[in-house]
Order: structure tokens, then C-alpha cells, then sequence
């Protein structure tokens, strides 16, 4: 499991030209499952992205967590995390999981963070979707449940 962590502002997803999906100050994770992730993995990473300490305390450090700060998550699936570009121009998604999979997955990471006490706003799993993000920093992580 691939996850994008960035420090927004404020983030929000679109798809049908409404938005299903927005949060103010928090983090915006951006998914990608690849075949052989499990709830392991789900486990550990939301874990990860909840107890990260990235935001700033009152002298600037990064000191504090989300739940320090009181923000939000917007969970978002993307797939194309799981593509190798290593050979040729177009991305290979062998690695990707099943749509089926990866849905179930999706909700459990989702299930994990809410379980935890965030405060969890997602996209619509394989939809076509516009994704705003107001990256504070910019910060960002990338987080690997293999690395």
C-alpha cells in the first residue's frame, strides 16, 4: 500500500461536478493498493498518518499530530500509485489490485482512521474525480507499507 500524505490548508473532491468530499485543516492521502496489501497494512499505515507529527507547534516545529490540531482526512484511491513506469512510455498497473480488493481495502484503511477518531471525508472509489488540494508547506510524505 502506496500512500501520498500532503499538509493541506483545505482539501476537497469533486466527481459529476459536485463535491462528495472536503476538509478544512488536515491531511489529504491519496491511495494506492497493490496486490498482496492487506489489513495489515491498512492497519499500520492509517496508524502512520494519524500519530505523524507535521504540524507546527507554537515555535514552528513539526510537533504536532492531526489529532493535536484537530483536523481532518480526505482519503482519496488512486490507483495509478501502484504503476511502474519502468519500462516504455505507457504505466504498466500489473501491480494494482483488483477493483473488488482494493475497495474493500480502501474501506477498511477508511474504517481504521474513523475507528481512530478522525474525522474522515473520501472521494467515490473509481470515479472519475477533481481533487483540490491547498498544500500547506508544501508538505509532503510518502508512506510504504513495504518499505
Amino acid at each position: 500500500m502506496k500512500i501520498v500524505l500532503q499538509r493541506v490548508k483545505k482539501a476537497s473532491v469533486e466527481t459529476g461536478g459536485r463535491t462528495v468530499g472536503e476538509i478544512g485543516r488536515g491531511i489529504c492521502l491519496l491511495i494506492g493498493i497493490e496486490k498482496g496489501d492487506t489489513p495489515a497494512d491498512a492497519e499500520a499505515l492509517a496508524r502512520k498518518a494519524l500519530e505523524l507529527r507535521i504540524f507546527p507547534d507554537s515555535e514552528g516545529k513539526m510537533n504536532l499530530s492531526l489529532a493535536d490540531v484537530a483536523g481532518g482526512v480526505l482519503a482519496v484511491s488512486q490507483f495509478t500509485l501502484a504503476a511502474s513506469v519502468k519500462k516504455g512510455r505507457r504505466p504498466s498497473f500489473d501491480t494494482a489490485e483488483a477493483p473488488d480488493r482494493a475497495a474493500e481495502l480502501f474501506e477498511d484503511f477508511v474504517r481504521r482512521l474513523t475507528e481512530a477518531g478522525a474525522r474522515v471525508a473520501t472521494g467515490v472509489f473509481q470515479a472519475h474525480m477533481d481533487v483540490h488540494i491547498l498544500n500547506d508547506g508544501p508538505v509532503t510524505f510518502i508512506l510504504d507499507s513495504r518499505a
